[in-house]
């Protein structure tokens, strides 16, 4: 998976299923890199005057997939910043091209066990709201974790871990890339 990485980039995506940690993750790497924190369905959110659940009511999942994409477009023309992107940011070619042209690429990933233990009391996700739930993340871990895969500049599986020995993993990679400049 190691890829060649243009060290002048300094932007960082976190991509990955729900539940796994990107928002968590990022704001401690965000500070740690000196970098702009930015969860994009939190942007989502402010920007529509609605939660997330709201939008996937009334305008369906296109219509979410259609805001996603502006903010993506627009967030990930900044400099200097972290974005922890929404689950499904990657099924659009557009965010996948925006992502891979404006930074590097980390796939936090995590075994569908972990996924439905973190999201098992989380009632803001419309995706789950199903009466199984364990089908949905399995059928979207099935769906997305190619396209993960592909645009993955790094790779690391968050566990039981805590969220310090993440990091750790994530900046050695980071070095490895030779990213130090980040």
């Amino acid at each position: 998976m190691q890829k060649a990485i243009d060290s002048s980039k300094r932007n960082i995506f976190l991509i990955g299923p729900m539940g796994v940690g990107k928002t968590t993750i990022g704001r401690s790497l965000a500070k740690h890199l000196h970098l702009e924190f930015i969860d994009s369905d939190q942007e989502i959110e402010r920007r529509a005057g609605a939660d997330i659940a709201w939008i996937f009511d009334v305008e369906g999942e296109p219509g979410f997939r259609d805001r996603e994409a502006l903010v993506i477009n627009d967030l990930s023309q900044r400099q200097g910043v972290l974005i922890a992107t929404g689950g499904g940011s990657i099924l659009r070619p557009e965010n996948r091209a925006c992502l891979r042209a404006r930074g590097i690429i980390i796939f936090l990933d995590t075994t569908l066990e972990m996924q439905l233990k973190r999201t098992a009391k989380d009632t803001k996700r419309p995706l789950l709201r199903t009466g199984n739930p364990a089908a949905v993340l399995r059928e979207l871990k099935q769906a997305r974790d190619p396209l993960y895969n592909e645009l993955a500049d790094i790779k690391v599986v968050v566990g039981e871990n805590g969220g310090k020995r993440v990091m750790g993993a994530i900046m050695k990679k980071l070095s490895e890339l030779n990213c130090q400049d980040l």
